[in-house]
């Protein structure tokens, strides 16, 4: 998904959960932590690599857990490690407005931080991710050099009830009408239900899946057959731009239709290296799940002096295009790999 900004952060770990059973990964120490994250994809095992790195770094055992289900899932996944009396969490919301008082009850009986979406009207100590409107409107450019002499533009999400998928889309809008820049937390969002036009740009639709691949993918071919004039295909969450990619292939349309997105999913990369992608924005996910380890072990311990002012920590993010694609995806591999360790 991303450029780089900041340092290392985010509360990230992951791992395949199996029927929602948590993975645990041990690394010494007597602080016990957890990650959560809002589902299940390899975007998740890309931020166990920093999970990993940081228990051994620091001494901590973390638990990975992986909600199979969706929001109930998630919570009973919180609700369970509460009970047993969990140091320090942190979560990627899934409905950051919806969850916010139980997640000001959580930060009641436990150390409790947000990851990669925030819940910024909780009581989270602070969040660890990406200014994601600003990344948005990084994707708006790699739009804009796409398809520099304009055209019709479908983005694809899996929900927009999380904040980050939100300003994502807000920031790909912003720059494809040429708007004036937006303040992270500050940022005002248009309707979903509306065409946005602006001199070169039209902005068709945002179609959400809720995490169901195959909808992903009905989606992408049904953009295709109602709208033959599409130039391209913005995918916001990381299995997004592979349905694309996948349904352009079906249609025959390759090159016809240019595909841009967020994350590094190997389709994607393989994409963008043949020609066939113009480029994604990387969040480079093993910084998360590092940053996460770091700050909850520091704040179990009582060191609130990693809180910063303004309780953001912004771990940036990288453009790749075909210019850096195979740098970027040997560094990627290795940390797949270090992901994958248990």
């Amino acid at each position: 998904m991303i450029r780089k900004v900041t340092l290392w952060t985010a509360a990230t770990a992951l791992a395949v959960a199996v029927a929602c059973s948590p993975k645990t990964s041990s690394g010494g120490g007597d602080a016990t932590i957890a990650y959560v994250t809002n589902g299940i994809d390899p975007f998740w095992d890309l931020c166990a690599a920093g999970v990993h790195q940081a228990e051994k770094e620091f001494g901590v055992r973390c638990e990975i857990h992986m909600p199979t289900k969706g929001l109930a899932d998630q919570k009973s996944i919180m609700e369970t490690l509460l009970a047993k009396g969990i140091k320090g969490m942190a979560v990627s919301p899934i409905d950051a407005e919806n969850q916010t008082p139980f997640l000001n009850d959580a930060a009641k009986q436990t150390v409790l931080i947000t990851h990669d979406a925030d819940a910024p009207k909780s009581d989270r100590l602070l969040y660890i991710g990406t200014d994601n409107y600003k990344a948005g409107r990084a994707l708006g450019q790699l739009v804009k050099a796409a398809i520099p002499d304009g055209g019709e533009v479908m983005i694809f999400v899996g929900r927009l009830e999380q904040l980050n998928a939100r300003q994502r889309r807000q920031g790909v809008i912003d720059e494809l009408l040429d708007r004036p820049h937006q303040t992270l937390g500050q940022v005002k969002f248009d309707e979903v239900a509306k065409v946005f036009k602006g001199d070169k740009y039209t902005v068709l639709d945002t179609r959400t899946d809720n995490f169901v691949m195959d909808t992903a993918k009905s989606n992408a071919e049904d953009a295709i057959t109602k709208h033959p004039k599409l130039a391209c295909m913005v995918g916001l969450f990381a299995y997004n731009p592979p349905r694309c990619l996948q349904a352009i292939k079906e249609a025959g349309k390759v090159g016809q239709i240019k595909v841009c997105g967020f994350d590094e999913a190997d389709e994607l990369l393989q994409a963008i290296k043949d020609g066939n992608a113009h480029g994604t924005i990387s969040q480079q996910p093993w910084k998360y799940g590092y940053q996460s380890v770091r700050v909850l072990k520091a704040l179990v311990d009582g060191d609130t002096s990693v809180i910063p002012e303004n309780k953001f920590i912004d771990v940036g993010y990288k453009i790749v295009t075909k210019e850096n694609i195979d740098e970027f995806w040997a560094e990627k591999k290795k940390m797949a790999e270090l992901g994958a360790q248990k």
